[in-house]
């Protein structure tokens, strides 16, 4: 019997008795930075309990055996190594600058006591400077031609549309339809798109350990000789890269956000307070097993105690208190699809108003790590452990939710703590490992310096267009808050300090800085304006380049960052040749576009535009990215409406949303840090160098693959 005929018996014999154990969720809108992604699936709880809980059984039989044969392969591969252990500290977008600044000013002592001890340098980002691209670079040690991550979104070439650039995650190929069911058959597909091995695969091959926690594009996990928690593009429940929910009894503001071409962060609910009490849904995945059901939901009530400034949640049979302005504990969530279909979630509710309206915030229902439906963590049973050590922690990718911010669906303070709250979840993480994995490396990124810079740089920047018409209390109420997570991280630099023994080596990372982003450069309107890209006669603008006319298209703006010409063979309806014809559309947008200057502010926007083929010179990914990436100047980014595609009538435009900061400019203004107790020798490192550098620490030498270089590292005093 074939395999596939195994497939279809299976299949048929589970619809019959009705309780399937296989969940998947149809392809549903995700959100990126910007906007949507790829949908995706996920396996049923039960399942994954099924192999969390078998992988223990064998990890706890098995121990012995395995921990004497790891000593004796130890032993062997010790002899060259400089470490015991490595410490990998990765802050997400700490800028140098402000770094230089404050460490000056006596804000930070851990960091400057780490510099003193060894070095601190810029680290040369990636093209272009954006997160996924740089931390890809870190872990493989190869450029984006080689990794093949290039944004965070990449097009799809028969349709222009998006789709996530890291992950690939599709439900099952096929259905038995019996009545009203739909049974699937076939596994999910749930598969990673960066490409290249990154460096702890190398060290388990060598008989090194390490233990990764939340480094971003590491969705799916993979397997190699260690533990790892997966992070950026983790999805959340419903398969979106994260989708908050507002409940309110204002009309205004549903209404605001219906008409807004630019809402995508969640969803806007209406409700009525009626006996004082508010009654709603929660929609959770959508139903794959039912046909035409949408998504599964769970009813929920809220007592209302406005005199108070307080309520009472009422949700699957288990009440909680809640109070105005303060985020609940994380709340488990279980969404039944059918017999035996379950999928488990998490989620924080908090109540932002009681007067004269009523507002309820949700955040996106994040994976439950305790029982995960995808594939977070490796092992699968790691997440769990976590979740029994120090209690429920976000799983989403993109944790803080900006685009409730931006959307002003939460305020700053609310933002501020959610943040705080996701940081203390991971120091308690990294600090543990720290205390128990004692040989190896021992890797943890945070994000929360990434994610206040973008939404409160304004307050750095007194001129800022987001901060017309602040008075003075609101601007001085927010006005230390990065330099407070910079303190905060100062401190965990000082305990990992404390715990540091002479055989090892601690380094604290970035993959760029930061920078202003005051103004908005639509570039799709450019290329209109130029007559490189046109729309249909007649016809009205949209997101995805909706109503663009390709066969008179020859290039096209996509992203954070990056040009793309119309290309014949390529694109779907590419009308450019390759070869000549292509170069010369290239060479006449660097000359157009490099050096253009915003002529309201009459300052320059963009400082150079560079050609992928001269800076990605080879790699077989190299023709999967943008054409031409473009480096704008300090204060200029894409702008929200040419992110996604949309033709707008001004090229410039003011940046007014609470996001204010970004480092999706020209690369050179952007580097990172790079601070090490082991002094560093060399010149100009990369963070593409990193990766050969661990491994040579360890011994091991720098696989032929990667292009980054083997920095020179003091040995311990």
């Amino acid at each position: 019997m074939s395999d596939r005929a195994i497939a279809l018996a299976a299949a048929r014999l589970t619809a019959l008795v009705l309780v399937p154990i296989l969940v998947v969720v149809v392809p549903a809108p995700a959100h990126a930075y910007i906007g949507p992604g790829a949908g995706f699936a996920f396996l049923g709880s039960f399942f994954s309990l099924l192999v969390a809980f078998g992988g223990a059984v064998a990890l706890f039989v098995s121990w012995p055996v395995r921990f004497a044969l790891r000593s004796l392969r130890r032993r062997r591969s010790r002899t060259r190594a400089r470490v015991r252990r490595m410490v990998v500290l990765g802050l997400d977008g700490l800028d140098p600058g402000l770094l230089e600044r404050w460490m000056a000013e006596g804000h930070l002592p851990a960091f400057a006591e780490l510099a003193r001890r060894g070095s601190f340098t810029r680290l040369r980002t990636t093209y272009p400077a954006i997160s996924p691209v740089a931390w890809s670079s870190f872990m493989t040690g190869v450029d984006p031609a080689r990794h093949n991550i290039f944004d965070f979104l990449s097009r799809d070439l028969r349709t222009y549309k998006p789709v996530l650039s890291s992950s690939d995650v599709r439900g099952a190929p096929r259905t038995l339809r019996v009545g009203s069911w739909l049974i699937p058959v076939g596994r999910p597909l749930v598969r990673s798109m960066r490409r290249s091995k990154a460096f702890w695969t190398v060290l388990g091959e060598h008989r090194v350990p390490a233990h990764i926690l939340r480094v971003p594009l590491t969705f799916p996990p993979e397997r190699f000789a260690g533990a790892l928690l997966s992070a950026m593009c983790i999805p959340d429940l419903r398969g979106t890269q994260g989708a908050f929910t507002f409940y309110t009894t204002d009309p205004e503001q549903v209404r605001a956000s219906t008409a807004s071409t630019e809402q995508t962060g969640g969803d806007r609910q209406l409700v009525r307070v009626e006996s004082g009490r508010v009654r709603a849904r929660l929609a959770g995945p959508q139903n794959p097993l039912r046909a035409a059901s949408g998504a599964v939901e769970i009813p929920f009530e809220v007592e209302l105690d406005t005199a108070g400034g307080r309520g009472v949640l009422r949700i699957q049979g288990r009440r909680y208190p809640l109070a105005l302005r303060e985020y609940s504990p994380w709340i488990r969530l279980r969404f039944r699809a059918g017999p035996g279909a379950t999928a488990h979630g998490i989620a924080r509710f908090y109540i932002t108003s009681l007067a004269p309206h009523f507002g309820l915030y949700v955040t996106p229902i994040n994976i439950d790590p305790a029982r995960p439906s995808l594939p977070i963590s490796f092992p699968r049973y790691f997440s769990v452990y976590l979740a029994k050590l120090i209690g429920e922690f976000a799983t989403l990718g993109l944790a803080e939710d900006t685009w409730a911010l931006n959307e002003g669906v939460i305020d700053e303070d609310a933002f501020v703590q959610q943040t705080l709250d996701h940081h203390r979840e991971r120091e308690a993480m990294f600090l543990n490992a720290l205390d128990k994995v004692r040989e190896g490396v021992v890797a943890c990124v945070f994000d929360g310096t990434d994610r206040l810079q973008h939404m409160f740089y304004r307050y750095l920047d007194e001129d800022h267009p987001a901060q017309r018409g602040r008075s003075e209390a609101e601007r001085a109420a927010h006005k230390d808050t990065i330099l407070d997570m910079y303190r905060r991280c100062d401190a965990l630099v000082g305990r990992v300090l404390e715990r540091l023994a002479p055989d090892e080596h601690f380094i604290v990372l970035s993959d760029h800085g930061f920078q202003s982003f005051r103004r908005g450069v639509n570039l799709n309107s450019w290329l209109r304006d130029a007559g490189l890209l046109a729309l249909r006669d007649g016809a009205e603008p949209g997101d995805w380049f909706a109503n663009v006319d390709w066969a008179r298209t020859r290039a096209y703006a996509f992203g954070l960052g990056g040009i793309y010409v119309n290309q014949r063979g390529r694109e779907a309806q590419g009308c450019v040749e390759p070869g000549d014809e292509t170069r010369a559309v290239k060479e006449r947008l660097r000359g157009a576009l490099s050096g253009l200057r915003d002529p309201e502010q009459g300052a320059v926007a963009i400082r150079e535009v560079f050609d992928s083929g001269v800076v990605h010179s080879s790699g077989p990914y190299r023709d999967n990215g943008p054409d031409l990436i473009v480096g704008y100047d300090r204060g200029y980014r894409a702008s929200w409406e040419g992110a996604v595609g949309r033709v707008t009538d001004a090229v410039f435009s003011d940046n007014t949303r609470a996001w204010s900061g970004d480092h999706c400019v020209d690369p050179r203004l952007v580097p990172g840090v790079l601070l090490s107790s082991r002094r560093i020798r060399s010149a100009d490192p990369g963070i593409v160098d990193l990766a050969p550098t661990i491994l040579a620490q360890f011994g091991i030498d720098k696989p032929a693959y990667m292009t980054g270089h083997v920095l020179e590292v003091e040995p311990a005093a």
